[in-house]
């Protein structure tokens, strides 16, 4: 059974940077795409950045484009979120999630993703 686990989230200074981790485990990474989403309490959940089965073709969402890069390390099952210049409306729990499919880049958010992570908090505070 496929499984995600996140890791990196922290308390970090309005303009850090964090790097957020998804290591898979249950297969091979090489065989799903990935998909980063972020949620704030009351508030829908947004996806936010997507990595193609090849690594070579990645989606950011308005919102973090410029600021978070997204990459995979197939050998060592683990896809990172790198993010920049932080803002304190990147305040979330963050989530990653597995799907096998390719999926069409204008409306890859609504998946299907089979697995999902269980969450890292990203806190943005002064």
């Amino acid at each position: 059974q496929l499984q995600l686990v996140e890791s990196g989230g922290n308390l970090v200074q309005p303009g850090g940077s964090l790097r957020l981790s998804c290591a898979v485990s249950g297969d091979t990474l090489e065989n799903y795409a990935i998909g980063w989403f972020r949620q704030v309490p009351g508030k829908e959940r947004e996806g936010i950045s997507f990595i193609g089965l090849s690594g070579d073709s990645a989606i950011y969402a308005d919102s973090v484009k410029g600021r978070f890069t997204v990459s995979r390390d197939n050998a060592k099952n683990t896809v990172y979120l790198q993010m920049n210049s932080l803002k304190f409306e990147d305040t979330a729990v963050y989530y990653c999630a597995a799907t096998p499919f390719s999926l069409n880049p204008s409306t890859w958010q609504s998946g299907p993703f089979g697995a999902w992570g269980q969450g890292t908090q990203v806190t943005v505070s002064s």
